[in-house]
């Protein structure tokens, strides 16, 4: 819904073996965790590995397997993730930056047990900073 927003200017973080950014959700209301069904982070066109993708939001850090029965915390539209995976940056130079996202939206029902789903993804150009100076 609001795709061009998802990924948060100026977060790109690398800390050794793991690059993180900042993303914001492309929805109206908040979400519960269950309802992140998926991610990918990709950087100059290196996809993160799927297991070594984690998802942090409100002080906790999660794998998407853990986050199918979280329905304890909340994704807010005005509050940001933070996407993280193996992928080694060494250049402190700019870096293209893909993220695609998978949400279920469980409050719009379009079948007999099957709710709404969208799929975005947004890209930009962003300076990588290195250490962890991103925290959600």
């Amino acid at each position: 819904m609001i795709p061009d927003r998802i990924i948060e200017q100026g977060t790109l973080t690398a800390d050794g073996p793991r690059t993180a950014v900042e993303v914001r959700l492309p929805w109206y209301r908040a979400l519960p965790g269950s309802c992140i069904a998926g991610a990918k982070l990709t950087v100059d066109g290196v996809e993160a590995p799927a297991e070594s993708l984690r998802w942090r939001m409100n002080g906790r850090e999660f794998r998407f397997d853990e986050l199918v029965t979280e329905a304890d915390e909340w994704w807010f539209p005005t509050d940001s993730a933070v996407l993280s995976g193996e992928i080694p940056l060494s250049d402190a130079g700019e870096h293209e930056v893909r993220v695609d996202l998978i949400l279920y939206i469980p409050y719009i029902i379009i079948g007999d047990d099957e709710t709404l789903h969208i799929e975005e993804h947004d890209t930009k150009t962003m300076t990588v900073r290195q250490g962890t100076e991103v925290a959600a």
